[in-house]
């Protein structure tokens, strides 16, 4: 540090001290003994002039046969072009720089510099430029700086051309060499420096597991296991390898011998290196390795698709015994006891009517507790539930025992709609076709499990409660506007302002979702089909279901339920979208909707780990659309919370089924 500091300050009296000499001149031009020292001082440093030990830039390009020329002191009013920049970088003046100012201002001499020289002064000044000139080259420096400090006394002279640009290609290349970029030592510090600054939080941890790649690659290879004894070396430092990095991701999680290990490996892996020559053997034998990982990543990939459909479609043992118990709970029951209240609410056009179809009885349940629990005024509102017949009994029960206040219940199951049958629904007969219980239920063609059609084989395709919602005004002939609920949903504030929103004579009011690609049209409907492509904009922003509005007296004016089954018909071979209640919804309500404020209604709690707290909190519905259902063991736990406080686990029935957060 002392050696750099004192090549610094060196550096900076060879630049320096000339321009300090040259300024005082010029203040002190009035005075005759002034300009005397500046004219000896200049005079000084004379290019003819070669002692022995005192080296000069200049001194390999000028040969004996040059003699001196006569220099040239300028006026002072163009004392200001002659003044040479400095390079803030290196700390060198610019010769490039100094060599033009130099010869243009040739052309403006005013007075000729006398060859004298002083014999007096003239050892001190060479005492001082030799300390100088010695301390940069001790420091293994090229030196550039005698050419600048010749051309800072010497752009009082003049320079023939051919000297000059000698000089000039000569100071340019010591330039270059004494830079940092061309200095080893000084760019390594400058690399140093910064890599200092851009530390990665887990390069040891990278290190380590490169090391465990390469060892393994070594142990495939046939001069390696040749030797026994490497072999062996090789297996032992992989297990401590192995042992430290643990499930170490940041190297503040590995143990304080780590860098010991990484030594003895890199130490291993350089004997190794030195009995491999085969690099294409170690090439194949990486690629080899890449092959099988990205094999093996597709089948987890697959798996865990296949899993997830599992689970989703899996009923848990607590579910599976809650209908049970209160199926058997309602039957003990006398027929008086088996009716519901407020009866006369349920045709009540004045009145806040609610559609919800399902069959899952404590999904239902937590979807009328949190409407109830965040309604203004509960007694007017009113729910109307279809399910099948396999559960209408004990979701009649549930109700009976847990009644939502002054609100009214209605429970239907599908068999008493008799007009709902094979003639009037073409849905209802694609379901029933030995067409389509083939594509669920026969595992062995080519395309039983194939990624792109496992999520669309899931059993609640094949209900008919999923169809249901495109049957309102006939499953409420006498109501004019209903609010449809999904079962997977929680609201979470008074939803009466929907019946207040303008419909603008559109039938359906629900949510857009154009902020991702997947909720457009062409992501749900096949666009290579013509008779898709010339209806409809494969961009048209999609909507969702869960939670919608529905002018009922509007549905029947414009026949929507003739739109739909026309489209069901021509989707017979399943050419035009997949199975699902969301394609037809967009087909059948396609310009038909009216677009709310999003913060009616929330998506994305049944896959997607991101969705913004603030937006949830806000919401008046949040929606677990999605396999994660809050219910199943694979719901997300960060939002499972919204769903579980509208549940009441210490009921008798909740608790016999072992049913718990």
């Amino acid at each position: 540090m002392v050696r750099r500091n004192l090549v610094l300050a060196l550096l900076c009296l060879t630049v320096l001290a000339p321009i300090v000499l040259y300024t005082d001149r010029l203040s002190a031009a009035s005075e005759p003994s002034s300009n005397d020292e500046v004219l000896d001082e200049a005079s000084g440093l004379s290019f003819g002039t070669n002692q022995v030990g005192e080296p000069h830039a200049l001194s390999q390009e000028l040969t004996n046969s040059v003699k001196e020329p006569v220099g040239v002191i300028y006026s002072d009013n163009s004392s200001n072009s002659n003044q040479i920049p400095t390079d803030p970088v290196d700390g060198f003046a610019s010769s490039t720089t100094a060599e033009l100012s130099l010869g243009k201002s040739e052309e403006h001499k005013s007075r000729v510099l006398s060859a004298a020289v002083d014999e007096r002064s003239r050892p001190e000044r060479e005492a001082v430029i030799k300390e100088v000139t010695n301390g940069v080259i001790g420091n293994g420096l090229e030196k550039p700086e005698s050419v600048e400090e010749h051309k800072e006394m010497g752009s009082q002279q003049t320079i023939p051309n051919s000297i000059q640009a000698k000089e000039e290609n000569e100071s340019e290349k010591q330039h270059r060499q004494t830079s940092p970029r061309n200095n080893p030592e000084k760019h390594q510090t400058i690399l140093r420096k910064k890599s200092s600054n851009m530390t990665i939080p887990d390069a040891r941890v990278r290190q380590l597991k490169d090391q465990l790649i390469r060892a393994k690659v070594y142990l495939g290879i046939g001069p390696i296991r040749a030797n026994p004894h490497l072999v062996r070396e090789l297996r032992l430092r992989i297990k401590d390898t192995q042992r430290v990095l643990g499930d170490a991701t940041k190297d503040s999680d590995l143990p304080k011998n780590t860098y010991e290990k990484l030594k003895a490996m890199e130490l291993i892996l350089n004997k190794g290196k030195q009995i491999q020559d085969d690099c294409a053997a170690v090439v194949k034998k990486l690629r080899a390795m890449v092959h099988s990982s990205e094999e093996q990543l597709r089948i987890h990939k697959k798996q865990e698709l296949f899993l997830t459909q599992l689970a989703a479609k899996t009923i848990s043992k607590g579910l599976h015994c809650l209908p049970l118990r209160l199926s058997n709970e309602y039957f003990s029951l006398n027929s008086s006891q088996q009716q519901f209240p407020y009866r006369e609410k349920f045709e009540d056009p004045d009145l806040y009517h609610y559609a919800l179809f399902s069959d899952n009885i404590l999904a239902t349940a937590v979807v009328v507790n949190s409407t109830i629990s965040n309604a203004n005024n509960p007694a007017d509102h009113v729910f109307h539930i279809v399910t099948d017949r396999l559960n209408y009994a004990a979701m009649r029960m549930w109700f009976l025992a847990n009644p939502p206040g002054k609100a009214a219940i209605q429970i239907q199951t599908i068999e008493e709609f008799t007009w709902l049958n094979d003639n009037y629904s073409p849905v209802l007969k694609q379901l029933r076709s030995q067409s389509m219980i083939d594509y669920y239920f026969r595992t062995h063609h080519g395309t039983a499990n194939s990624d792109a059609n496992l999520k669309y084989r899931n059993p609640k395709y094949l209900s008919i409660l999923n169809h249901l919602r495109f049957y309102l005004p006939e499953v409420f002939p006498r109501l004019s506007k209903v609010v449809f609920l999904d079962d997977d949903i929680v609201v979470q504030k008074d939803l009466t302002g929907l019946w207040k929103v303008d419909m603008k004579g559109k039938v359906s009011g629900a949510i857009e979702t154009c902020g991702e690609s997947f909720h457009r049209f062409d992501k749900y409907l096949n666009f290579s089909n013509p008779l898709i492509a010339k209806n409809f904009n494969p961009r048209a922003c999609g909507w969702a279901y869960g939670m919608n509005v529905f002018d009922l007296d509007e549905w029947r004016k414009q026949k929507i339920t003739q739109v739909y089954h026309y489209w069901q018909n021509l989707n017979i071979d399943r050419q035009l979208w997949r199975l699902g209640s969301l394609p037809p919804g967009l087909i059948t309500f396609y310009n038909h909707t009216i677009p709310i404020d999003h913060r009616w209604h929330i998506l994305g709690l049944g896959y997607n780990a991101q969705v913004d707290l603030k937006d949830i909190e806000s919401a008046a519905v949040i929606h677990y659309n999605g396999n994660m259902k809050p219910w199943l063991d694979i719901g997300m736990p960060k939002y499972r919370g919204y769903w579980s406080k509208y549940v009441n686990y210490d009921h008798i029935f909740i608790r016999d089924c072992n049913i718990n957060p």
